[in-house]
């Protein structure tokens, strides 16, 4: 056993990347097509990480999953390939032809009838969600958008969510930048705050891990 988490080189992070995903298809091709749009790639989650939101959606035994911060849509069919046939996912983008883009690999893969594409900024699409009598709760949220929109983000998702449901928040770590306390990027900033009031916050049980670029787990209580 160790107490430190195992730095990962490219070497391990590639054999983690083949030993521990069951990539479906269609999520192969959406990785492999967007990384073709250079450095606005990198805005698309690693397949490990698609892999373990998949599992926690199954473990949870998810119905009802909300994003924010779609792109190309590797997420929200990472989650709609682990929902029930009458599961519901909720993806939000500010981009229409990152939003197109998704949409096509959603039918590819038959779950475009999971999937609703909401584009326009988030804030108002939760807005409307949570004044809106018909949502019902969601069990389980993602949120990788802007970062000094994440506050925001939370708190509203926080209203959406069930009693036992949960938010994964990503790039928490922000390559590191949160530790460095000379930076004093809105980014960072935005994150380092999130992350100290995420410890604190009583309405919620939380993990941060160390994957990828950092996750936060908050547990709705």
């Amino acid at each position: 056993m160790s107490s430190k988490t195992i730095p990962m080189t490219g070497a391990l992070a590639a054999y983690v990347a083949e030993m521990g995903v069951r990539e479906h298809p269609v999520l192969q091709r959406c990785r492999e097509e967007t990384a073709a749009l250079g450095t606005l790639s990198v805005m698309q989650i690693a397949p490990e990480q698609g892999a373990f939101m998949g599992l926690l959606a199954r473990l949870m035994d998810a119905r009802r999953y909300i994003e924010i911060g779609t792109f190309t849509g590797y997420s929200a069919l990472s989650i709609a390939l682990a929902l029930p046939e009458d599961g519901q996912v909720d993806a939000l983008d500010i981009n229409d032809e990152f939003m197109n883009r998704a949409r096509n690999y959603w039918k590819i893969a038959g779950q475009e009838h999971k999937i609703k594409g909401h584009v326009g900024p988030a804030l108002e699409t939760l807005d409307r969600l949570i004044h809106d009598a018909k949502t019902k709760p969601y069990d389980f949220a993602f949120i990788d958008a802007d970062k000094t929109g994440y506050d925001a983000y939370y708190e509203r998702i926080l209203t959406l969510l069930r009693p036992g449901g949960l938010i994964v928040l990503d790039n928490v770590l922000w390559s590191g930048n949160v530790a460095n306390l000379e930076d004093h990027s809105p980014d960072t900033v935005a994150l380092r705050a999130l992350n100290a009031k995420l410890k604190g916050d009583e309405r919620v049980d939380v993990a941060l891990l160390p994957m990828v670029d950092g996750i936060f787990l908050c547990r709705k209580r």
